[in-house]
């Protein structure tokens, strides 16, 4: 494969034409949340591109008649119920299993609370079983109760049946685990499969981190090994370009070209998301500066890559004012314009409409029309 035809596919193969609200997540298999909204969510951000007529919000709004979750694979976010089995038994951290095993009557507590509740508020239960304040995970106070209920989701207990103002209200889970477990072998090899999905064609250099992680976090399946064993069943190919390997599902076929398009990317983008592909493929080094002091910020608070067909050629800083948007643009490799410049500035135009709509639109009045099918 050549370096031009790698970045086609990245492209490609990440940005499908938009669906309904279920089956692009299916379809990525997991999107990354983050809470950060400057001017949207990296959820909403990275669904706007790949969900038709998507709003902002939309996944929150929807997410409680949906067979979707909220959790922890590799790190936080969304994604189809039936992953869920991939998840447990897995093994929680020190500090988490310190707590529960010293707060052992919180926890029947709060699990009795949520039982007894369909839809359990954190205020509630700690009015209810609280135990006041604890040192949490980071070494700031939290709420004893807050940080029960957050174990409990970790170990499978429970799960997020929506959110309120951005809490999270958690309920009881009914799945029965040991119905639906898979052997440690299927579990990493169902993982690995679901990063190297949303990422490829993925630098190794960037995977590997991932699958040791995992397999660190659910014991009982040597992930490295079990990745090894997919590239020489022939599932997975890995490919040396330019010095930098990198790995994809075997049966994929490349585009020939990409349509003209411009589209702002969340800074958590599946085209986005591996640096080292990044940097290889676009010649520049994309940095995520929300929190960089702002004396040292190079392309903003939360610059937006830009990307033009198949190329990111720079970024955009994106704020909405009453009705408008206000759109600063930045360029590392503007000569990729060259001689592309009207075409570029009519789908720019394009591109901030929609985003403007995104973010500015009435939410869809009609709840009998959702996203997406029931499950």
């Amino acid at each position: 494969m050549t370096l031009d035809e790698l970045r086609r596919y990245a492209v490609a193969r990440s940005l499908f034409p938009p669906t309904d609200l279920v089956a692009a997540i299916r379809m990525l298999g997991y999107v990354q949340a983050d809470p950060i909204r400057a001017p949207a969510r990296a959820q909403d951000l990275i669904l706007r591109h790949r969900v038709r007529d998507y709003r902002v919000d939309d996944l929150e709004r929807h997410y409680p008649n949906l067979p979707l979750i909220e959790d922890t694979i590799y790190n936080y976010g969304f994604f189809h119920r039936d992953t869920r089995a991939l998840l447990h038994p897995r093994k929680l951290s020190v500090h988490a299993t310190e707590f529960m095993q010293s707060h052992a009557t919180l926890r029947r507590n709060v699990l009795r609370y949520v039982a007894a509740n369909p839809a359990a508020h954190p205020r509630e239960i700690e009015s209810a079983v609280g135990d006041g304040a604890r040192v949490n995970g980071w070494g700031g106070s939290s709420s004893a109760a807050t940080m029960m209920l957050e174990c409990l989701h970790k170990q499978g207990k429970l799960h997020v049946c929506r959110r309120d103002a951005g809490i999270k209200v958690y309920s009881l889970v009914n799945v029965d685990h040991d119905a639906t477990r898979h052997t440690s072998a299927a579990r990493a090899d169902r993982l690995i499969r679901l990063v190297v999905n949303l990422y490829a064609p993925m630098a190794v250099k960037s995977l590997l981190p991932i699958i040791r992680g995992m397999g660190r976090y659910r014991p009982g399946a040597d992930f490295i090994r079990r990745f090894e064993r997919l590239i020489r069943s022939g599932e997975l190919r890995r490919e040396i370009i330019d010095g930098i390997a990198y790995v994809w599902p075997t049966d994929e076929s490349i585009p020939n070209e990409i349509d003209d398009s411009v589209r702002f990317l969340a800074p958590f983008d599946p085209v986005v998301w591996d640096r080292t592909r990044f940097e290889h493929l676009w010649g520049w080094a994309y940095r995520f500066e929300a929190y960089t002091p702002p004396p040292k910020r190079k392309l903003g608070y939360y610059a937006l890559p830009l990307l033009w067909r198949e190329h990111i050629i720079g970024w955009a800083n994106v704020n909405a004012k009453s009705a408008k948007l206000d759109v600063q643009l930045g360029f590392a490799n503007k000569q990729k314009l060259r001689g592309h410049t009207v075409r570029f500035n009519s789908c720019l135009e394009s591109e901030t409409e929609s985003f403007r709509q995104f973010l500015l639109a009435p939410a869809r009045p009609d709840p009998s029309k959702p996203l997406a099918s029931r499950p």
